[in-house]
């Protein structure tokens, strides 16, 4: 049988003739293969939420990990391949702190967007390597206001009002689309989020795989198990 991408595929730096890089066109159906991942901006920060969407009951939920705090006002949430995510994650921590020592000042979000991007570039032009196979929703807030941006295997991103990456993507988008407004208050922020991420799923939302964390003023910090109960219990 020959293969989908009639050997342009064997190299992430060969363009096939109609212009695609199929490696990370494979990457980006890694992404679609994730959990989903949704951030909403509100009137005051970013609310990120995740379903981590556990395959066993045998596995234990806190030690799957899909949302990291990567400086004290940025927050970051992963699809796709978690191992490849970990890395970006490192290597986002690592730039935030060589900024903080080398300017004395915590990295302006959208410089931090940029350096990550550049460096998921870098991936898809060069002979022996391959495109990460993760997509990142990038949360944070600066002197330059509220930022949400979405990054692409590719090197490509965007800011968002509303976003959402993995599996269910296109469920998100379509009802942020319909019901998203600006100057929202935190609590409904949280309940537009659940609702859009209840959409994209088959079944009833997990209240055991399900994580909430918030990017404001204060800086980032996730919400207890508790609370993320209390906020659930409402879409009923």
């Amino acid at each position: 049988m020959q293969p989908s991408g009639r050997g342009y595929d064997s190299g992430v730096s060969t363009f096939s003739p109609d212009g695609r890089l199929y490696q990370v066109e494979y990457a980006r159906e890694s992404v679609k293969r994730g959990t989903t991942t949704v951030g909403l901006k509100y009137r005051d920060g970013v609310v990120l939420i995740v379903d981590k969407r556990i395959s066993s009951k045998l596995v234990i939920a806190d030690s799957i990990e899909k949302m990291y705090q990567i400086d004290d006002h940025i927050g970051i949430t992963t699809s796709g391949l978690v191992a490849d995510a970990r890395q970006l994650v490192e290597r986002a921590r690592i730039q935030c702190q060589v900024n903080r020592m080398t300017y004395g000042d915590s990295i302006a979000v959208t410089a931090l967007v940029k350096k990550m991007c550049d460096h998921k570039q870098s991936f898809t032009q060069y002979g022996g390597v391959r495109p990460f196979g993760t997509a990142l929703l990038i949360a944070g807030i600066d002197n330059d206001g509220i930022h949400l941006y979405e990054t692409d295997p590719s090197g490509a991103y965007q800011s968002y009002q509303a976003g959402a990456i993995g599996r269910g993507r296109s469920s998100v988008i379509d009802y942020f689309e319909s019901k998203w407004k600006n100057n929202m208050t935190q609590n409904a922020a949280i309940k537009l989020g659940l609702e859009a991420l209840s959409e994209s799923l088959e079944d009833d939302i997990n209240s055991d795989t399900v994580e909430i964390a918030i990017v404001n003023s204060d800086g980032y910090h996730k919400l207890d198990h508790e609370t993320a109960l209390k906020h659930l219990a409402k879409l009923s």
